[in-house]
């Protein structure tokens, strides 16, 4: 496995869209009102400002979302969106849009009622998908959802004994270790790490055969333990020297390690950090606390988007009630965001957790 681009976005390939990106010309809705009527608002100081469109993808009928989970945009700029419904009836999990919002595919069925990470990586010329579930699996597919592999709780000594999500009893888990993933991050060498954040709290290494050769990590608030690693990357920005970022959510931070495990260092400017993308010398964090986080190449905020105390009490009041009364939710602002990625002209992509599922199209405007 060679070629590898660790990268939720990779550039384009058609010279009429590279075009488009050069004129300033977003290729996704770009009307002057999203679907509710209203002007879309402006979020963000000078330099950082983003015209915010709500639920922008035209979804089909046979898909009913819920929870929208992942989120991620492939070299001709389609985007994959991963969510999870709790629907008797089974449906794909994994929904294809063209840049326009327009339904193109679907696929995923033997995910329905999981849901989290999805990312995509160029292996020896061809982009795959790499998912995360959280019923316990992790797999790679084609673009058109065909299974490379998929495999369950890794070969280590921890997980020995590790039972999966059980489909029967949503929620649940049988007796011994739980794996329960929820995102990837791709390796330097081809391999990659996989968070377990609705399991046991290790970050596993796979090599680039996909076999588990590590972990690290487990629950706790000290350096290098995680509760929740729920989101990771490898940062390997201009000017910074490359390593391994986890969003250790419960703990309210980001941790760093080098590419063999050792803890390095940590950013403490996050509230409920759920993943991570960057583009240049910028990353971004989607905070389930209703902002997102822009940071520097020193991890200096750059933004944080739609911070606003007085509204994060009421989307985290009476048990998140908020993500499930859009009759509440305000232009311009957020609920949950779990999370985001950049497009080819450093637009974002936000996805959040509410009940009815919502992806957020967030146009750079300077």
């Amino acid at each position: 496995m060679t070629n590898s681009r660790s990268t939720r976005r990779v550039f384009l390939k058609s010279t009429a869209a590279s075009t488009m990106l050069a004129s300033g010309v977003a290729p996704a809705i770009l009307g002057a009102t999203d679907k509710t009527g209203a002007k879309p608002k402006v979020v963000g100081p000078e330099g950082h400002r983003y015209e915010v469109h709500h639920d922008t993808m035209q979804v089909p009928d046979h898909i009913k979302w819920q929870d929208t989970h992942g989120v991620a945009v492939d070299a001709e700029g389609l985007i994959y969106v991963k969510h999870r419904t709790k629907t008797a009836q089974v449906m794909d999990s994994i929904v294809v849009f063209d840049a326009k919002g327009k339904f193109v595919r679907s696929f995923g069925k033997e995910y329905h009622g999981g849901g989290h990470g999805i990312d995509i990586r160029r292996d020896d010329g061809e982009e795959f998908l790499y998912l995360c579930d959280n019923k316990g699996y992790i797999a790679k597919k084609t673009l058109k959802g065909e299974t490379v592999w998929q495999q369950t709780a890794p070969k280590v000594d921890v997980y020995q004994g590790a039972r999966p999500f059980i489909a029967k009893t949503p929620g649940k888990y049988g007796k011994g270790v739980k794996f329960s993933p929820t995102n990837i991050a791709f390796a330097p060498d081809g391999g990659f790490w996989v968070g377990d954040g609705y399991g046991s709290h290790y970050v596993i290494r796979y090599d680039k055969d996909a076999k588990a050769i590590g972990y690290f990590g487990g629950l706790g608030s000290k350096k290098g333990q995680f509760e929740t690693p729920h989101g990771l990357w490898w940062d390997n920005r201009p000017g910074r020297k490359p390593g391994l970022v986890v969003c250790d959510r419960a703990n309210a931070r980001l941790q760093y390690f080098d590419v063999d495990g050792k803890y390095t260092g940590s950013v403490p400017d996050v509230l409920f950090p759920a993943d991570i993308d960057t583009r240049g010398e910028i990353m971004v964090v989607p905070d389930l606390h209703a902002r997102i986080t822009l940071l520097d190449k020193d991890n200096k905020v750059l933004a944080q988007l739609g911070d606003d105390p007085a509204w994060r009490k009421q989307v985290l009041g009476d048990n998140f009630s908020m993500r499930r009364e859009p009759s509440r939710w305000e232009n311009g602002r957020f609920i949950h965001p779990h999370d985001a990625c950049f497009d080819h002209a450093g637009n974002l992509y936000v996805a959040e957790w509410v009940a009815i599922g919502r992806i957020n199209f967030l146009r750079h405007v300077g």
